[in-house]
Protein backbone atom coordinates (compact mmCIF):
# COMPACT_ATOMS: atom_id res chain seq x y z
CA UNK A 1 0.00 0.00 0.00
CA UNK A 2 0.92 3.64 -0.48
CA UNK A 3 -0.27 5.61 2.54
CA UNK A 4 -0.23 9.39 2.87
CA UNK A 5 -0.21 11.07 6.29
CA UNK A 6 -0.84 14.81 6.49
CA UNK A 7 1.03 16.37 9.41
CA UNK A 8 1.36 19.98 8.28
CA UNK A 9 2.89 21.41 11.46
CA UNK A 10 4.99 18.42 12.51
CA UNK A 11 8.32 20.21 12.04
CA UNK A 12 7.44 23.39 13.92
CA UNK A 13 9.65 23.89 16.97
CA UNK A 14 6.82 24.55 19.44
CA UNK A 15 4.63 21.50 19.05
CA UNK A 16 1.18 21.19 20.56
CA UNK A 17 -1.22 18.34 21.24
CA UNK A 18 -2.20 17.22 17.73
CA UNK A 19 1.40 17.58 16.51
CA UNK A 20 2.61 15.31 19.32
CA UNK A 21 -0.08 12.72 18.58
CA UNK A 22 0.89 12.61 14.88
CA UNK A 23 4.60 12.33 15.74
CA UNK A 24 4.06 9.49 18.22
CA UNK A 25 1.85 7.53 15.83
CA UNK A 26 4.34 7.89 12.96
CA UNK A 27 7.16 6.69 15.19
CA UNK A 28 5.09 3.74 16.40
CA UNK A 29 4.06 2.81 12.85
CA UNK A 30 7.72 2.69 11.87
CA UNK A 31 8.33 0.04 14.50
CA UNK A 32 5.61 -2.32 13.27
CA UNK A 33 5.25 -1.80 9.50
CA UNK A 34 8.25 -2.33 7.23
CA UNK A 35 6.25 -3.25 4.13
CA UNK A 36 3.85 -0.47 3.19
CA UNK A 37 5.10 2.82 1.77
CA UNK A 38 4.36 5.98 3.77
CA UNK A 39 4.53 9.58 2.61
CA UNK A 40 4.48 12.20 5.39
CA UNK A 41 3.30 15.58 4.06
CA UNK A 42 4.59 18.52 6.12
CA UNK A 43 5.19 22.24 5.88
CA UNK A 44 8.93 23.04 5.84
CA UNK A 45 10.15 24.17 9.27
CA UNK A 46 13.16 24.04 11.52
CA UNK A 47 12.67 20.90 13.65
CA UNK A 48 13.61 18.19 11.15
CA UNK A 49 15.49 16.37 13.91
CA UNK A 50 12.22 15.34 15.56
CA UNK A 51 11.79 12.53 13.05
CA UNK A 52 14.16 9.77 11.91
CA UNK A 53 12.53 7.80 9.10
CA UNK A 54 12.95 4.20 7.96
CA UNK A 55 13.41 3.37 4.28
CA UNK A 56 9.68 2.88 3.66
CA UNK A 57 8.83 6.32 5.10
CA UNK A 58 9.35 9.47 3.00
CA UNK A 59 9.10 13.06 4.21
CA UNK A 60 7.43 15.30 1.62
CA UNK A 61 7.84 19.04 2.20
CA UNK A 62 5.02 21.10 0.73
CA UNK A 63 5.10 24.89 0.70
CA UNK A 64 1.99 27.05 0.95
CA UNK A 65 1.10 30.69 1.53
CA UNK A 66 -0.82 29.99 4.75
CA UNK A 67 -2.58 27.16 6.56
CA UNK A 68 -5.70 27.23 4.36
CA UNK A 69 -3.80 27.55 1.07
CA UNK A 70 -1.45 24.74 2.11
CA UNK A 71 -4.32 22.40 2.96
CA UNK A 72 -6.79 23.19 0.17
CA UNK A 73 -4.45 23.99 -2.74
CA UNK A 74 -0.82 22.97 -2.20
CA UNK A 75 -1.45 19.59 -0.56
CA UNK A 76 -3.93 18.22 -3.15
CA UNK A 77 -1.55 19.30 -5.90
CA UNK A 78 1.41 17.61 -4.20
CA UNK A 79 -0.24 14.27 -3.53
CA UNK A 80 -1.15 13.70 -7.20
CA UNK A 81 2.36 12.43 -7.87
CA UNK A 82 2.27 9.70 -5.19
CA UNK A 83 -0.60 7.39 -6.30
CA UNK A 84 -1.89 7.05 -2.74
CA UNK A 85 -4.31 4.36 -1.64
CA UNK A 86 -5.46 6.57 1.24
CA UNK A 87 -4.70 10.02 2.69
CA UNK A 88 -4.93 10.31 6.48
CA UNK A 89 -5.32 13.90 7.72
CA UNK A 90 -4.45 14.08 11.40
CA UNK A 91 -5.66 17.44 12.75
CA UNK A 92 -9.42 18.04 12.36
CA UNK A 93 -9.42 19.34 8.76
CA UNK A 94 -8.50 18.09 5.29
CA UNK A 95 -8.66 19.05 1.62
CA UNK A 96 -12.17 19.15 0.20
CA UNK A 97 -10.91 17.60 -3.03
CA UNK A 98 -7.95 15.35 -2.20
CA UNK A 99 -8.41 13.11 -5.23
CA UNK A 100 -7.85 9.94 -3.17
CA UNK A 101 -9.79 8.08 -0.43
CA UNK A 102 -9.76 10.25 2.69
CA UNK A 103 -9.50 9.37 6.38
CA UNK A 104 -9.78 12.19 8.95
CA UNK A 105 -8.88 12.34 12.64
CA UNK A 106 -11.37 14.61 14.43
CA UNK A 107 -9.99 15.18 17.92
CA UNK A 108 -13.12 17.08 18.99
CA UNK A 109 -15.81 19.37 17.58
CA UNK A 110 -15.70 22.18 20.13
CA UNK A 111 -15.24 24.58 17.21
CA UNK A 112 -18.85 23.88 16.20
CA UNK A 113 -20.01 25.67 19.36
CA UNK A 114 -19.48 29.30 18.29
CA UNK A 115 -20.36 31.01 21.56
CA UNK A 116 -17.63 29.20 23.48
CA UNK A 117 -14.76 31.38 24.64
CA UNK A 118 -15.53 34.41 22.49
CA UNK A 119 -14.40 36.80 25.20
CA UNK A 120 -10.94 35.34 25.72
CA UNK A 121 -10.05 33.63 22.42
CA UNK A 122 -7.35 35.27 20.32
CA UNK A 123 -8.04 36.46 16.78
CA UNK A 124 -6.05 33.47 15.48
CA UNK A 125 -8.15 31.06 17.55
CA UNK A 126 -11.40 32.66 16.38
CA UNK A 127 -10.32 32.40 12.74
CA UNK A 128 -9.29 28.77 13.21
CA UNK A 129 -12.64 27.91 14.76
CA UNK A 130 -14.56 29.59 11.95
CA UNK A 131 -12.50 27.81 9.30
CA UNK A 132 -12.99 24.41 10.92
CA UNK A 133 -16.72 24.99 11.48
CA UNK A 134 -17.27 25.99 7.85
CA UNK A 135 -15.16 23.17 6.48
CA UNK A 136 -15.98 20.14 8.55
CA UNK A 137 -19.71 19.98 7.84
CA UNK A 138 -18.93 19.83 4.11
CA UNK A 139 -15.86 17.64 4.55
CA UNK A 140 -17.54 14.95 6.60
CA UNK A 141 -19.59 13.73 3.61
CA UNK A 142 -16.40 13.20 1.60
CA UNK A 143 -14.55 11.16 4.22
CA UNK A 144 -14.36 7.41 3.87
CA UNK A 145 -13.53 7.02 7.58
CA UNK A 146 -13.49 9.22 10.70
CA UNK A 147 -11.11 8.53 13.57
CA UNK A 148 -11.47 10.16 16.95
CA UNK A 149 -9.66 9.85 20.25
CA UNK A 150 -12.30 8.92 22.86
CA UNK A 151 -15.77 7.47 23.16
CA UNK A 152 -16.98 10.83 24.44
CA UNK A 153 -15.64 12.56 21.32
CA UNK A 154 -17.26 9.87 19.15
CA UNK A 155 -20.68 10.50 20.66
CA UNK A 156 -20.24 14.27 20.43
CA UNK A 157 -19.24 14.06 16.77
CA UNK A 158 -22.21 11.84 15.94
CA UNK A 159 -24.54 14.27 17.69
CA UNK A 160 -23.17 17.47 16.16
CA UNK A 161 -22.65 16.19 12.62
CA UNK A 162 -25.53 13.72 12.32
CA UNK A 163 -23.27 11.04 10.91
CA UNK A 164 -25.27 8.46 9.03
CA UNK A 165 -23.04 6.85 6.42
CA UNK A 166 -19.48 7.78 7.41
CA UNK A 167 -18.04 5.16 9.80
CA UNK A 168 -16.35 6.47 12.96
CA UNK A 169 -13.71 4.62 14.98
CA UNK A 170 -12.17 5.40 18.38
CA UNK A 171 -8.37 5.35 18.35
CA UNK A 172 -7.03 6.18 21.80
CA UNK A 173 -3.90 8.24 22.25
CA UNK A 174 -0.98 6.59 24.02
CA UNK A 175 1.70 7.69 26.47
CA UNK A 176 5.35 7.85 25.51
CA UNK A 177 7.56 5.50 27.55
CA UNK A 178 9.85 8.38 28.43
CA UNK A 179 7.26 9.70 30.90
CA UNK A 180 7.56 6.48 32.90
CA UNK A 181 11.35 6.51 33.04
CA UNK A 182 13.00 7.65 36.30
CA UNK A 183 13.91 11.33 36.23
CA UNK A 184 17.63 11.89 36.72
CA UNK A 185 19.17 14.53 38.97
CA UNK A 186 20.56 16.15 35.82
CA UNK A 187 17.05 16.46 34.34
CA UNK A 188 15.71 17.95 37.56
CA UNK A 189 18.56 20.45 37.81
CA UNK A 190 18.17 21.44 34.16
CA UNK A 191 14.42 22.01 34.56
CA UNK A 192 14.84 24.07 37.73
CA UNK A 193 17.55 26.21 36.14
CA UNK A 194 15.87 26.63 32.76
CA UNK A 195 12.44 27.61 34.10
CA UNK A 196 13.55 29.12 37.45
CA UNK A 197 11.23 26.78 39.32
CA UNK A 198 10.27 27.40 42.95
CA UNK A 199 10.84 24.75 45.61
CA UNK A 200 7.16 23.83 45.91
CA UNK A 201 4.68 24.23 43.08
CA UNK A 202 1.59 22.96 41.33
CA UNK A 203 1.72 22.71 37.53
CA UNK A 204 -0.90 23.97 35.09
CA UNK A 205 -0.33 23.64 31.35
CA UNK A 206 -2.41 26.71 30.59
CA UNK A 207 -2.85 28.74 27.47
CA UNK A 208 -5.14 31.43 26.16
CA UNK A 209 -7.37 28.69 24.76
CA UNK A 210 -10.64 29.30 26.67
CA UNK A 211 -11.35 25.60 27.18
CA UNK A 212 -8.19 25.23 29.29
CA UNK A 213 -10.05 27.23 31.97
CA UNK A 214 -7.16 29.40 33.14
CA UNK A 215 -9.28 32.05 34.84
CA UNK A 216 -11.13 29.57 37.06
CA UNK A 217 -7.87 27.77 37.91
CA UNK A 218 -6.32 31.06 38.98
CA UNK A 219 -9.33 31.98 41.11
CA UNK A 220 -9.09 28.58 42.80
CA UNK A 221 -5.38 28.93 43.43
CA UNK A 222 -5.82 32.44 44.82
CA UNK A 223 -8.22 31.04 47.42
CA UNK A 224 -6.04 28.03 48.20
CA UNK A 225 -2.94 30.22 48.38
CA UNK A 226 -4.39 32.08 51.35
CA UNK A 227 -4.18 28.79 53.29
CA UNK A 228 -0.96 27.32 51.89
CA UNK A 229 1.40 30.28 51.77
CA UNK A 230 4.50 28.42 50.55
CA UNK A 231 3.26 26.85 47.33
CA UNK A 232 3.32 28.56 43.93
CA UNK A 233 1.52 27.85 40.67
CA UNK A 234 3.72 27.28 37.62
CA UNK A 235 1.94 27.91 34.32
CA UNK A 236 3.12 27.24 30.81
CA UNK A 237 2.82 30.11 28.35
CA UNK A 238 2.69 33.84 28.90
CA UNK A 239 0.55 35.96 31.20
CA UNK A 240 -2.53 36.69 29.04
CA UNK A 241 -3.58 40.31 28.68
CA UNK A 242 -7.27 39.41 29.13
CA UNK A 243 -6.73 38.46 32.78
CA UNK A 244 -6.73 42.11 33.85
CA UNK A 245 -10.33 42.35 32.69
CA UNK A 246 -11.39 39.12 34.41
CA UNK A 247 -9.66 39.46 37.79
CA UNK A 248 -9.93 42.12 40.45
CA UNK A 249 -6.89 44.30 41.10
CA UNK A 250 -6.23 42.34 44.30
CA UNK A 251 -6.50 39.00 42.51
CA UNK A 252 -4.24 40.16 39.70
CA UNK A 253 -1.61 41.31 42.21
CA UNK A 254 -1.72 37.85 43.84
CA UNK A 255 -1.22 36.20 40.45
CA UNK A 256 1.81 38.37 39.75
CA UNK A 257 3.30 37.44 43.12
CA UNK A 258 2.49 33.73 43.44
CA UNK A 259 2.03 32.48 39.86
CA UNK A 260 4.96 31.95 37.55
CA UNK A 261 4.39 31.98 33.78
CA UNK A 262 7.34 30.12 32.27
CA UNK A 263 6.64 30.30 28.53
CA UNK A 264 6.78 27.34 26.19
CA UNK A 265 7.97 24.10 27.82
CA UNK A 266 10.29 22.06 25.64
CA UNK A 267 8.85 18.59 25.13
CA UNK A 268 12.08 17.03 26.46
CA UNK A 269 11.64 18.91 29.74
CA UNK A 270 8.03 17.90 30.36
CA UNK A 271 8.76 14.72 32.37
CA UNK A 272 10.92 16.67 34.81
CA UNK A 273 8.27 19.41 35.17
CA UNK A 274 5.58 16.83 35.91
CA UNK A 275 7.87 14.94 38.27
CA UNK A 276 8.85 18.02 40.27
CA UNK A 277 5.28 19.28 40.67
CA UNK A 278 3.32 18.40 43.81
CA UNK A 279 0.05 18.33 41.86
CA UNK A 280 -0.94 18.60 38.21
CA UNK A 281 -4.02 20.71 37.46
CA UNK A 282 -6.05 19.89 34.34
CA UNK A 283 -9.63 21.06 35.02
CA UNK A 284 -10.47 21.85 31.40
CA UNK A 285 -13.97 22.79 30.32
CA UNK A 286 -13.83 20.40 27.37
CA UNK A 287 -11.32 17.95 25.89
CA UNK A 288 -11.48 15.37 23.14
CA UNK A 289 -8.94 13.30 25.09
CA UNK A 290 -6.63 14.99 27.60
CA UNK A 291 -3.20 13.45 27.07
CA UNK A 292 -1.44 15.50 29.82
CA UNK A 293 -3.54 13.64 32.41
CA UNK A 294 -1.79 10.39 31.51
CA UNK A 295 1.64 12.00 31.11
CA UNK A 296 1.46 13.37 34.66
CA UNK A 297 0.26 10.03 36.03
CA UNK A 298 3.13 8.26 34.28
CA UNK A 299 5.52 10.62 36.10
CA UNK A 300 3.95 9.78 39.45
CA UNK A 301 2.20 13.11 39.98
CA UNK A 302 -1.36 13.27 41.39
CA UNK A 303 -3.90 14.86 39.06
CA UNK A 304 -6.91 17.12 39.55
CA UNK A 305 -9.09 17.14 36.44
CA UNK A 306 -12.68 17.69 35.36
CA UNK A 307 -15.62 15.33 35.66
CA UNK A 308 -16.93 16.39 32.25
CA UNK A 309 -16.45 15.42 28.58
CA UNK A 310 -13.60 12.93 27.96
CA UNK A 311 -11.63 13.44 31.15
CA UNK A 312 -13.33 10.81 33.36
CA UNK A 313 -12.83 8.31 30.51
CA UNK A 314 -9.10 9.06 30.41
CA UNK A 315 -8.48 9.51 34.13
CA UNK A 316 -10.58 6.60 35.40
CA UNK A 317 -10.44 6.34 39.19
CA UNK A 318 -6.86 7.64 39.31
CA UNK A 319 -7.53 11.39 39.69
CA UNK A 320 -9.63 13.78 41.75
CA UNK A 321 -12.53 14.94 39.57
CA UNK A 322 -14.08 18.40 39.98
CA UNK A 323 -16.65 20.63 38.33
CA UNK A 324 -14.52 22.92 36.11
CA UNK A 325 -16.84 25.86 36.82
CA UNK A 326 -16.54 25.55 40.61
CA UNK A 327 -13.23 26.92 41.96
CA UNK A 328 -14.18 25.89 45.49
CA UNK A 329 -14.15 22.23 44.43
CA UNK A 330 -10.63 22.71 43.09
CA UNK A 331 -9.57 24.28 46.40
CA UNK A 332 -10.91 21.28 48.34
CA UNK A 333 -9.08 18.89 46.00
CA UNK A 334 -5.81 20.83 46.39
CA UNK A 335 -6.20 20.73 50.18
CA UNK A 336 -6.89 16.98 50.19
CA UNK A 337 -3.80 16.19 48.16
CA UNK A 338 -1.67 18.40 50.39
CA UNK A 339 -2.85 16.91 53.70
CA UNK A 340 -3.76 13.29 52.91
CA UNK A 341 -0.59 11.29 52.12
CA UNK A 342 -2.56 8.04 51.83
CA UNK A 343 -4.80 9.55 49.18
CA UNK A 344 -1.78 10.83 47.25
CA UNK A 345 -0.18 7.40 47.28
CA UNK A 346 -3.42 5.70 46.22
CA UNK A 347 -3.82 8.04 43.25
CA UNK A 348 -0.18 7.57 42.23
CA UNK A 349 -0.57 3.77 42.26
CA UNK A 350 -3.88 3.89 40.40
CA UNK A 351 -2.31 6.29 37.91
CA UNK A 352 0.36 3.78 36.97
CA UNK A 353 -2.33 1.18 36.27
CA UNK A 354 -4.41 3.64 34.27
CA UNK A 355 -1.45 4.65 32.10
CA UNK A 356 -0.85 1.00 31.20
CA UNK A 357 -4.21 0.97 29.39
CA UNK A 358 -2.94 3.45 26.79
CA UNK A 359 -0.11 2.57 24.42
CA UNK A 360 1.12 4.14 21.18
CA UNK A 361 2.11 0.64 20.03
CA UNK A 362 -1.44 -0.68 20.43
CA UNK A 363 -2.85 2.43 18.80
CA UNK A 364 -0.45 2.04 15.87
CA UNK A 365 -1.50 -1.61 15.43
CA UNK A 366 -5.13 -0.52 15.30
CA UNK A 367 -4.32 2.30 12.90
CA UNK A 368 -2.42 -0.05 10.58
CA UNK A 369 -5.40 -2.43 10.53
CA UNK A 370 -7.59 0.50 9.52
CA UNK A 371 -5.19 1.53 6.77
CA UNK A 372 -5.31 -2.02 5.41
CA UNK A 373 -9.05 -1.70 4.81
CA UNK A 374 -8.11 0.74 2.02
CA UNK A 375 -5.81 -1.76 0.31
CA UNK A 376 -6.47 -2.16 -3.43
CA UNK A 377 -8.22 -5.26 -4.66
CA UNK A 378 -5.95 -8.31 -5.27
CA UNK A 379 -5.88 -7.82 -9.04
CA UNK A 380 -4.62 -4.26 -8.50
CA UNK A 381 -1.81 -5.31 -6.19
CA UNK A 382 0.21 -7.06 -8.90
CA UNK A 383 -0.11 -4.16 -11.31
CA UNK A 384 0.78 -1.64 -8.61
CA UNK A 385 3.81 -3.64 -7.53
CA UNK A 386 5.01 -4.01 -11.08
CA UNK A 387 4.68 -0.29 -11.78
CA UNK A 388 6.76 0.53 -8.71
CA UNK A 389 9.66 -1.74 -9.70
Amino acid sequence: MRIGIEAQRLLRPHKHGMDIVALELINALQQIDHDNEYFIFVRPDVDEGCLTLRENFTLVKVTGNNYVHWEQVALPKAIRDYRLDVLHCTANTAPLMPGVPLMLTLHDVLFLMPAFGVNTATAYQRFGNRYRALLVRRLIRRCHKILTVSHFASQQIKGELNLAKTPIEVLYNGVSARFSEPITDQQRDRARATYHLPERFMLFLGSSDPRKNMTTVLKAFIRYGQIDTDVQLVISGKLPAFLKQLLTAEEYAFVEQRCQFIGYIDNDDLPALYGLAETFLFPSISEGFGLPILEAMACGTPVITSRVTSMPEVAGDAALLVDPHQPNQMVVAMHRLRHDPALRQTLIERGQKQVARFSWQRSAQQLLATYRTFAPAPQSVTASTYSMA
